[in-house]
């Protein structure tokens, strides 16, 4: 049974979600580490001290806004994924989620930069940011592991010879991955290893492209960011 909110409730929640609009667009006049509480207050009609009745502090407003984010792009990630008809064709999950993530980056340009971009000083992100910001990354799992799990991923390229076995450097990534499928990846340390690899080199293809890195080098960003992710596919053995 669905419970209806009362009208404090839904108060608090429409004030919050101002709030939380007004600081989104302070980010992008002045940045993340000079987010001020007294100018959102002013953006929203609201004296100073009332703000805290919403968030007691700075850092708690900007948890708030990196959840938001996080869990925008995860949205739109899955949302791509899950439109693709075929669940047999990995290579197109793949491609329609890295796609969907471009697209929100390039759409929201300061949320990403607050994400992704430099640490603010003095902010450190707590707990409950860590399962929106892998909102991504878990659904890239999933195509990986399906992909090899189905048999129709090609053997992932072995590594150089002089490489260590990196079971000991991902064991963490093993850990997370093993919670959220069906497949002993503790068997499968370079294909972790790899799939590592690829998420930083997608995300390191983004902030170059978003931070102006990339001037200079790469004329069409957009089919770069292409070529990239579909070579990064054939790394982990989704491309043909």
């Amino acid at each position: 049974m669905v419970v209806a909110r009362t009208a404090r409730e839904r108060a608090r929640v429409e004030i919050t979600a101002e709030i939380l609009a007004a600081a989104r667009a302070q980010l992008g006049e002045v940045g993340p580490s000079q987010l001020s509480l007294r100018a959102v207050a002013r953006e929203v009609g609201m004296v100073s001290s009332a703000v805290y009745r919403y968030f007691a502090s700075r850092d708690e407003l900007l948890t708030a806004l990196i959840i938001a984010a996080y869990d925008e792009l995860g949205a739109a990630a899955e949302a791509a994924e899950e439109a693709v008809e075929d669940r047999t064709d990995h290579l197109a999950r793949w491609m329609a989620t890295c796609r969907a993530t471009r697209e929100w980056a390039i759409s929201h340009p300061h949320d990403y930069a607050l994400i992704y971009g430099s640490p603010v000083p003095g902010y450190a992100a707590p707990q409950d940011t860590v399962m929106p910001a892998t909102r991504v990354i878990v659904r890239l799992v999933e195509i990986i592991v399906a992909a090899h799990g189905s048999g129709t991923a090609a053997e992932s390229t072995q590594p150089p010879a002089t490489a260590a076995d990196p079971s000991g450097v991902v064991a963490d990534a093993m850990a997370f991955i093993a919670e959220r499928s069906d497949v002993d990846l503790e068997a499968l340390p370079e294909l972790v290893m790899r799939t590592l690899m690829v998420w930083s080199a997608i995300f390191g293809t983004l902030s170059f492209e978003l931070f102006g890195h990339l001037k200079g080098s790469v004329s069409d960003y957009e089919g770069y960011f292409e070529q990239t992710v579909l070579r990064l596919a054939g790394d982990l053995g989704l491309a043909e």
